[in-house]
């Protein structure tokens, strides 16, 4: 009759053939912490070359694979002025991991992206307004109605009237839709540089 094993030797035999590579558990913390890094930077909590410079060189590469995968990810349209003071730091913090020799041709990308960015804020402002005045007639009839079923005046902030909230979705879409083909194509060139180092 043969011998009865427990779950766990039998586990132990299937994997005593297994041995953890130290050097690819280090690799996936320095990427952890690269990641962290990056969320620093976004955050304005920190500066990322000091933070490279202070690094072990055996981590550096997976450090900045790590930052990398968080802010290739952040290139984004800005959805408000104050989101173009995030993207320039995201720039630099890209710029600081790039390689030399794929570092000026990411800086010279990297802002005109910026100003594509500011243009489409430009738009974006401007779009609204059209579509504010395009509405402004029928925002009006509505206040009427209202205002001679409830027999005082109304006024309608045009952002709480669900119809105006679609309306000017669907021209911002449009819009966006013009623009993230070029925002495609910076994150894929700035995977391409980073690639190439």
């Amino acid at each position: 009759m043969g011998v009865i094993k427990t779950a766990l030797e039998i586990a132990l035999e299937k994997t005593e053939n297994v041995k953890s590579d130290k050097s690819s558990i280090n690799q996936f913390e320095a990427k952890q912490r690269g990641k962290k890094l990056a969320n620093g930077l976004l955050a304005g909590e920190l500066d990322l070359g000091e933070e490279l410079k202070k690094a072990p060189a055996a981590d550096k590469e997976s450090l900045k694979q790590g930052v990398f995968d968080v802010l290739v990810t952040q290139i984004l349209l800005p959805s408000a002025k104050d989101d173009m003071k995030k993207l320039e730091k995201l720039g630099k913090g890209l710029e600081s991991i790039m390689g030399q020799k794929a570092k000026n041709e990411f800086s010279a990308m990297y802002n005109q992206l910026l100003q594509v960015f500011s243009q489409f804020l430009q738009e974006a402002v401007q779009y609204e307004q059209m579509v504010r005045q395009q509405y402004a007639p029928k925002l009006r009839q509505k206040e009427e109605e209202l205002s001679r079923r409830l027999g005082r005046e109304i006024r309608i902030d045009p952002l709480q009237d669900p119809e105006f909230v679609a309306f000017l979705n669907q021209h911002m879409s449009a819009l966006k839709g013009n623009y993230e083909p070029v925002v495609e194509q910076a994150r894929e060139e700035t995977i391409r540089m980073f690639g190439n180092q």
